[in-house]
């Protein structure tokens, strides 16, 4: 499938999309990288004249891009035919450690690599990378696939 294809699927959209590229995808992983736009609502709040991009933000952008894309990947190399495009993820658990700030504008990269993927349940270890290929932050998180029904 087209990596394109992979972010159009994505069941999010401006202000919630935290994917501008998906540079690879595999079997074992994925890569992907966002920036963090300056005029992103979160930034006015945290913290007062020194903003920083939230942790729960940037959970949300490895989520999306090493878990979710991921699993939209995994789904349809699985499936057959009438299901394709069908499914949803959802975030189960994450474990996550902060290691830097990311500031406005700052474009990041995270690398997914997946652990296991079977009875509907993906779990993968992410890390986030920097422009300067400095660590921001690592973890594990899982998900669970699940067919929508009725076309919801």
């Amino acid at each position: 499938m087209d990596l394109d294809t992979i972010i159009k699927r994505l069941p999010y959209q401006d202000p919630f999309l935290f994917v501008d590229e998906l540079m690879d995808i595999s079997e074992t992983g994925a890569q992907g990288t966002f920036q963090f736009k300056s005029d992103s609502a979160f930034y006015r709040g945290h913290f007062k004249e020194y903003p920083i991009t939230p942790g729960v933000i940037l959970t949300e952008c490895c989520a999306q891009i090493g878990l979710v894309c991921l699993g939209i990947h995994l789904m349809d190399k699985l499936d057959v035919e009438q299901n394709k495009g069908q499914h949803q993820i959802a975030m189960s658990s994450t474990q996550m450690e902060f290691l830097k700030a990311v500031f406005p504008n700052e474009t990041v990269r995270v690398v997914s690599e997946k652990e296991y993927f079977r009875f509907n349940k993906l779990k993968c270890r992410v890390k986030m990378y920097n422009a300067k290929d400095e660590l921001v932050c690592r973890g594990v998180l899982s998900g669970m696939i699940i067919l929508k029904s009725d076309g919801k």
